[in-house]
């Protein structure tokens, strides 16, 4: 398994970590590594500005598809400022809350689906 080096910079070729279509664009590259079973690092140096919609769409995402130890595991985070990072921390910390309650609402829903032909 090796690190590949993502250069938020480079990929999105912007000071600035705003949109969505940006986040989706790291997302995929991010995912893609993930299923080659390598590691990540993703280096935020020249970004001057991010907002939760970009990591949401980027980081957060990951955690509808893959498990809190795997992503801790795999992806490490370079040249990010204090802000930032208490930023992307409760962007984690929502996506993990809304994932799990999507999960517990999925289930119930096919329990009571499941019910309701058994009538």
């Amino acid at each position: 398994m090796q690190e590949i080096k993502v250069n938020i910079f480079e990929l999105i070729s912007s000071h600035a970590a705003v949109a969505t279509d940006d986040g989706n664009k790291l997302y995929d590259r991010i995912n893609k590594i993930f299923k080659s079973k390598n590691k990540v690092v993703l280096d935020f140096n020249n970004i001057e500005l991010i907002t939760s919609t970009f990591l949401n769409s980027s980081i957060g995402r990951l955690y509808g598809h893959y498990d809190s130890n795997f992503i801790k595991e795999h992806l490490s985070i370079n040249n990010l400022n204090d802000d930032d990072l208490l930023l992307l921390k409760k962007v984690v910390e929502r996506a993990k809350e809304y994932f799990t309650q999507k999960e517990k609402m999925e289930k119930g829903i096919r329990e009571t689906l499941e019910n309701e032909e058994d009538n």
